[in-house]
């Protein structure tokens, strides 16, 4: 298939496009920007480089994709993002490349998995990773730096402070943030509040029922069983350490550098579906 590119398009000489690529009318691609084959490029796109799309993406009208680090010690640098392949970026959504490496925590680039969908208006901040398959529901705000498992569900309107890490298949509720980490397989709603595990989110992963019952039984010692952290993950890895699930729950706990949304958090309310 022969490249469809609108004749307003504007393209810099240095960009390396797949021979299939579509582009929108006034979409200005800027820089070294690569894109693997599939790709969709909507009206009125900015995409700038350096900045390296796999196949199979698409970027919705208005998008912005590439620009400079919102950070005052930001001084021009060339920084990067780098995009796999599958994802939907919707209409407005933006991602900044990473801060440079050798300034502060600065990494270099701004990553992004494969399979993701970015509802409208839904923000990337400098140096995050994002996982592989996650919905970011319409005007998502993820901070500098912030990271994220695979298959997360970040509800609309919802923000991660920077430096915050969300685990696999963890949930964060509509008009929600978070400033510390999100376990995997936790749900969060209004401001750090733990009200349950993601039960639905976890069958639709296929992780057998009996993994499941587990992960509700170390959510318990966690969270309601007055326990320290330290304590209570030394009693699940004691009495149910033999699933991965748990492994890896207690694995992020333990690598957890801001805290943890917990036990002095917690508020029941149901366990929620998730994506």
């Amino acid at each position: 298939m022969p490249p469809l590119i609108h004749p307003t398009a504007v393209i810099s000489a240095e960009a390396t496009l797949a021979d299939d690529i579509r582009v929108g009318p006034f979409a200005l691609l800027e820089g070294p920007v690569t894109f693997g084959p599939g790709c969709v490029i909507g009206p009125h796109t900015h995409l700038s480089g350096p900045l390296v799309v796999g196949r199979d993406n698409t970027f919705g009208a208005g998008s912005v994709v590439g620009g400079p680090p919102q950070h005052l010690a930001y001084r021009g640098e060339l920084t990067a993002v780098v995009i796999g392949d599958g994802n939907s970026l919707r209409e407005h959504v933006t991602v900044h490349r990473g801060m440079p490496i050798g300034v502060g925590p600065g990494t270099g680039e701004t990553r992004i998995g494969n399979g993701n969908l970015f509802m409208v208006g839904s923000h990337v901040g400098h140096d995050c990773r994002i996982g592989n398959h996650g919905v970011y529901a319409n005007s998502t705000l993820l901070g500098g730096h912030v990271e994220t498992g695979d298959r997360v569900l970040c509800s609309g309107n919802s923000a991660a402070h920077q430096f915050c890490r969300i685990g696999r298949l963890a949930l964060l509720s509509g008009v929600s943030a978070c400033s510390k980490d999100i376990p995997p397989f936790w749900i969060i709603r209004d401001v750090n509040r733990v009200c349950g595990v993601n039960v639905i989110g976890m069958r639709r992963a296929g992780i057998p029922q009996a993994e499941i019952l587990a992960v509700r039984r170390a959510f318990k010692i966690i969270c309601l069983d007055r326990l320290t952290v330290p304590h209570a993950l030394t009693r699940i890895e004691a009495e149910i350490d033999d699933f991965p699930a748990i492994r890896e729950l207690v694995t992020f706990i333990r690598g957890s550098k801001r805290g943890i949304c917990g036990p002095g958090d917690f508020h029941p309310s149901g366990e929620a579906a998730a994506a």
